[in-house]
């Protein structure tokens, strides 16, 4: 039997044996989520203070708010190259040490302009954080729980804002002029932690063959895997995907020029494959429609939706606010033990179907509540904030934490780092131009109007990927490609990839 066969014969055990190396590499590199997370829950808060604080307009508000996705599309745009180049556990370093910095500027800052320049350098972080953690998770997992491990991602976005949401009403009754401060400085704690805890942490196996390093790639490979015959596997499988002879096992050896990252937005923009057109097509349009869907809208402005609602007080705010911070982190806890089980495609299909439902229960109770200023409707109030809680919690059963897992895993190793950073560079694109654009959309169609369209998004959302989305459950990242090139006809190919792995088990059984 030749080694080809050998390794698209490979097949995970049903029930691996978790690998404790594994989770806790994974962990580390995802904890450079949290950044992002912070943000957005501490200064849904924060905005309320410094809005008072700097005497600033809506529209002023609004740009702060939303600005630091569109600053982060630098870092995501970068990421790819420098993960290439630096590794990518120095990427992950990188990130944090930026967003160290970032997170104090903004607590210092005396003015807009300045808050403005700090944002901007956390900003940059984040767009390295979005994309390296989950590339870095997916490239060192095995592929029978990968999913589990990379959906830690999510987990520590919403841990994240969580702690955002904690820290706004942990320091909400301090002095006005120092309280946003301190909640905007706190975000440079996690960024020391990380710094220091990726010191313990192995380069990426792929990035490591990529670079011709066999022998350290051979020995984190035995680290990272549930027995010595799966790091064997999983290393003939890096070496054939980077052109590298199955006989060489050199401590280091040269890698086949055709097989270097060269000319990857060539091959990802201008020159696509069939295939490479198909994953690109999906990976963006999970993450257009992850954020297109309002769920940063949301999160970012939750006091002014619960203020909406039916909730007065600064201090009802902020509280409502802690309970959705925690309904969306139990939730993706809970998703990611089911990843691995339920498979990607059902998870975002009744996920993003759920969406565009509770959206739309929103939209109702919001627009029966403006119908009747000076009377509170408690139907009206009690499905609002329902809705709310609900949308959260099946955004983080599906579409959250499938984004990072999905656009990770289906990629080709060569145009992994760059195809991931074009999608992270969408998401965050997307989510500038919600943030940016939410308060004067509800003031144009009333905040209920604004979650009718929203809704309507998340059913377009649905029929796309219910049209356009293979499963890759428990797939080798290098047999996952496979999957990819037929669009509608999807399902023939998939059923085909299946045949032709059944044949080759019976020949080994045989």
């Amino acid at each position: 039997m030749d080694s080809s066969n050998k390794v698209h014969a490979f097949d995970a055990p049903a029930k691996p044996k978790m690998n404790i190396f594994a989770i806790g590499c994974s962990l580390l590199a995802s904890m450079n989520s949290i950044v992002m997370g912070y943000d957005i829950g501490v200064m849904s808060g924060a905005m309320i203070f410094i809005q008072e604080d700097m005497k600033l307009s809506e529209g002023q508000i609004s740009i702060l708010g939303g600005i630091l996705n569109i600053y982060s599309l630098i870092g995501a745009a970068a990421a790819g190259k420098t993960s290439d180049w630096l590794g990518r556990r120095y990427t992950i370093v990188f990130a944090a040490t930026i967003f160290f910095a970032g997170s104090l500027l903004m607590g210092v800052a005396h003015n807009y302009a300045f808050l403005m320049f700090g944002r901007f350098v956390a900003g940059i972080a984040v767009g390295y954080a979005m994309m390296i953690g989950p590339v870095y998770t997916a490239e060192i997992s095995p592929a029978s729980y990968r999913g589990f491990l990379t959906s830690f991602t999510e987990v520590f976005i919403n841990i994240g804002i969580l702690l955002g949401y904690v820290s706004n009403f942990a320091f909400a009754k301090l002095p006005i002029n120092l309280n946003w401060r301190l909640m905007l400085a706190a975000g440079a704690i996690p960024s020391i932690i990380l710094g220091i805890g990726v010191l313990a942490m192995p380069e990426s196996p792929r990035w490591l063959v990529m670079k011709g390093r066999l022998g350290e790639a051979k020995r984190v490979l035995g680290k990272v895997s549930d027995s010595q015959e799966e790091a064997e596997l999983r290393l003939a499988e890096i070496k054939e995907a980077a052109g590298i002879s199955a006989d060489v096992n050199d401590e280091v050896c040269v890698v086949p020029e055709k097989s270097q990252p060269k000319g990857v937005w060539s091959q990802l923009l201008l020159r696509p494959t069939p295939t490479v057109r198909h994953i690109l097509i999906v990976a963006i349009g999970l993450h257009f429609f992850q954020q297109s869907t309002g769920i940063d809208a949301l999160v970012l402005f939750s006091p002014r939706v619960f203020e909406k609602a039916g909730m007065q007080t600064t201090h009802q705010q902020l509280l409502a606010t802690i309970a959705m911070g925690v309904t969306k982190t139990v939730f993706i806890l809970v998703a990611t033990f089911f990843l691995d089980k339920a498979g990607r495609r059902p998870l975002v299909l009744s996920s993003i179907g759920a969406m565009a439902m509770t959206l739309l229960g929103l939209a109702i109770g919001l627009t029966v509540i403006d119908h009747n200023p000076g009377h509170k409707i408690q139907w009206a109030v009690a499905l609002s904030v329902f809705c709310v809680l609900a949308y959260v919690a099946v955004f983080s059963l599906g579409m959250g934490p499938m984004v990072y897992v999905y656009c990770s895993e289906i990629f080709p190793t060569t145009l992994r780092a760059q195809g991931c950073s074009m999608g992270i560079a969408v998401n965050r694109v997307m989510s500038g131009v919600v943030s940016m654009t939410f308060l004067p959309l509800a003031k144009a169609v009333t905040t209920g109007g604004s979650f009718f369209i929203y809704a309507g998004i998340a059913g377009a959302g649905f029929v796309y990927f219910m049209m356009l989305m293979p499963e890759t459950k428990c797939r080798t990242l290098e047999d996952i490609e496979k999957l990819f090139g037929s669009y509608i006809g999807w399902r023939s190919a998939f059923k085909e990839l299946n045949k032709k792995e059944s044949a080759q088990k019976g020949a080994i059984d045989n």
